[in-house]
């Protein structure tokens, strides 16, 4: 169970960076916006080990191959399109609204999907790599979707509680952060 709990929180930290970044961004998001982010990001880290542990050990090589340029494609996709609407806002000092933000984070709900994809891709793996060692993979998933949900949820609230600090450079911050995580997940890892 402590290595259930550790694999968890190891996938989790990519949801919590997306989710902290998504809270300074838009520090007025509702309630349900959070928890239908924090679900979308708990349902994929719950769903991609056991589609990994399901597709099996002939596709481990092809997968670990490009995960790391899959994801590093979808984050530098979305963190570019944050960044580039950056400049778009009207005042340095104004805080996006809910209709700025939908267009480049987690209220818009392709884009959540996308980040929900891109966090999750080394679950895929983790799934992979249970199958190859016989070790069955519904408790671990579960554990893994729910540390998932917990983490990016309290990450959503503490961002909007400092986002305030950050006003308009928010959007700007949070897509050079998502880029950065695409770039530390293609580089970062052995």
């Amino acid at each position: 169970m402590l290595t259930w709990l550790l694999v968890a929180l190891g996938l989790s930290t990519d949801a919590l960076a997306v989710s902290v970044t998504n809270g300074i961004c838009i520090p007025t998001l509702k309630p349900r916006f959070a928890l239908r982010a924090a679900l979308s990001f708990g349902l994929f880290q719950f769903g991609m080990p056991i589609a990994g542990w399901l597709i099996g050990g002939a596709v481990n090589i092809l997968i670990a191959r490009f995960d790391r340029w899959i994801a590093f494609g979808l984050l530098c996709f979305v963190g570019g399109k944050m960044v580039r609407e950056s400049f778009s806002i009207k005042e340095v000092a104004q805080c996006l609204d809910e209709e700025d933000a939908a267009k480049s984070t987690i209220l818009n709900f392709g884009t959540l999907i996308v980040l929900s994809v891109a966090t999750s891709i080394d679950a895929l793996a983790v799934g992979l790599s249970y199958r190859m060692v016989g070790t069955p993979i519904l408790r671990p998933s579960i554990v893994i979707g729910l540390v998932t949900f917990a983490v990016s949820f309290l990450g959503i609230e503490f961002g909007k509680r400092i986002g305030a600090r950050f006003e308009g450079w928010a959007t700007r911050i949070g897509g050079i952060v998502l880029m950065s995580i695409g770039v530390v997940m293609l580089f970062g890892k052995p």
